[in-house]
């Protein structure tokens, strides 16, 4: 069997990736600006001259939020789409065929895998689904400014998931991961995984060096990678396959789930220890997302039982530096009568089942079955996003005293909006 390692890295134009020019859009007035590109130029994207008319509605493969929830982008089977988050607003569209891609054999442009970095003009494609664009096992880095690729990077498989820094690039193979310098695509090292057919990854994007997390070799463990002291931790997550984790933006706080879907459990990155436990129910789920909000109160998590869940936590990152690896002291700052979600039989803890001792979720948002969702925060105090591969957009709003069910307070399908830029706009700060 062919080892997964990379094969190539070429420039696709005259432009080096090094020579990449990096442009930003400039947020909604509500929403939180990505000062790292507040100095970039005013234009983000170059709107196609011409652009076709939508006859049907495409079909989505792949959905994502960028780093901050500030925006997400949705892969479709003819191009890519770009939404601002909150408040809603359609930015950007390409429509993509072979003419984008002279060595693709398809008519059409499927996009399987799309990863933004903040809002700058540089993005990282996978093709996918029946037409793809490029094939599957290479990453291509797309500068929209120029409206061409400026580098790929090529595997003996499949792309299973794409990570982006500004100063690096991390690639997810079913078994192995690859990080890559953002700058000259140099690749700086490799991670051999468990099996990891859903690409799990995740890593830090404020701090510098980089936190990565990912599964570690044995079934239901975490590897995390601490860049900047070198260190690698090994902890026992779960007793099941990892199915879905997240990182806060700093790198201190890791939240993992597993394929039983019951428990979701928040780590300590900087030592691997466990601060809490909450529970999402007691029968099996799929879990698809988890988020953590910016302040680092708050967990969302999504499923395939139609129900988003926001969770209480007792530790921010801010916090983490002053903790010990004993757990006793989360514990002993938790109130068990607070009301959010933690249960009041918690004092019988060690005497009943761990069910009835378990944290649950203080709201709650109900969602028709049968469709992945996403799951994200608001720019607006709690807030949820929430994103679906149907074509859905909500935005709710719980509140942190009573609980409860959210309040709807948004709904869109993104795929009928039609409001994107005209040819020759560009995007102002005014928007």
């Amino acid at each position: 069997m062919a080892s997964p390692s990379p094969i190539t890295f070429s420039a696709c134009s005259s432009a080096s990736s090094s020579s990449a020019s990096l442009y930003s859009i400039p947020p909604d007035s509500d929403s939180v600006s990505d000062d790292s590109f507040s100095s970039a130029a005013a234009g983000f994207f170059t709107p196609l001259e011409d652009p076709a008319p939508v006859a049907e509605v495409p079909s989505v493969y792949h959905l994502s939020f960028n780093q901050d929830y500030g925006c997400f982008v949705a892969g479709l089977d003819n191009g890519f789409r770009i939404y601002n988050a909150d408040p809603f607003k359609a930015l950007f569209r390409r429509d993509m065929d072979s003419s984008s891609s002279p060595s693709s054999s398809s008519s059409r442009g499927g996009i399987g895998l799309v990863a933004m970095l903040f809002r700058c003009n540089v993005l990282c494609f996978v093709g996918g689904g029946t037409e793809p664009l490029y094939p599957a096992n290479k990453v291509m880095i797309w500068d929209d400014h120029l409206s061409r690729c400026f580098g790929e990077l090529s595997f003996r498989s499949e792309v299973r998931n794409v990570r982006i820094r500004r100063d690096k690039i991390i690639v997810v193979l079913a078994q192995k991961i690859f990080v890559y310098n953002f700058v000259d695509l140099r690749l700086v090292h490799q991670i051999e995984t468990a099996l990891n057919s859903k690409g799990i990854c995740e890593v830090s994007h404020t701090s510098s060096p980089m936190v990565l997390a990912c599964p570690g070799l044995q079934k239901g463990q975490i590897r995390i990678e601490n860049y900047g002291s070198k260190r690698t931790k090994f902890v026992m997550a779960h007793d099941s396959r990892l199915a879905c984790m997240s990182m806060t933006q700093d790198g201190r706080l890791l939240a993992t789930a597993s394929t039983k879907g019951t428990l979701v459990r928040v780590f300590n990155a900087l030592d691997g220890s466990l601060l809490q436990e909450v529970r999402r129910g007691a029968d099996r789920a799929e879990i698809y997302s988890l988020a953590f909000s910016s302040d680092a109160h708050w967990l969302a998590v999504s499923s395939d039982k139609g129900t988003i869940h926001v969770f209480s936590l007792k530790v921010d990152s801010g916090s983490l530096a002053t903790l010990t690896n004993d757990r006793s002291q989360v514990v002993a700052a938790q109130n068990p009568s607070n009301g959010l979600g933690i249960s009041s039989l918690s004092i019988l803890k060690g005497v009943l089942p761990k069910y009835f001792s378990s944290e649950w979720s203080v709201a709650q948002f109900r969602l028709p079955e049968g469709s992945q969702y996403l799951v994200g925060f608001g720019q607006q105090k709690n807030t949820v996003i929430i994103i679906g591969l149907n074509g859905s957009f909500y935005k709710c709003e719980f509140d942190p005293a009573k609980g409860g069910e959210m309040t709807q307070l948004e709904h869109h399908n993104y795929l009928s909006a039609d409001n994107f830029l005209k040819p020759g706009e560009t995007f102002t700060k005014t928007m």
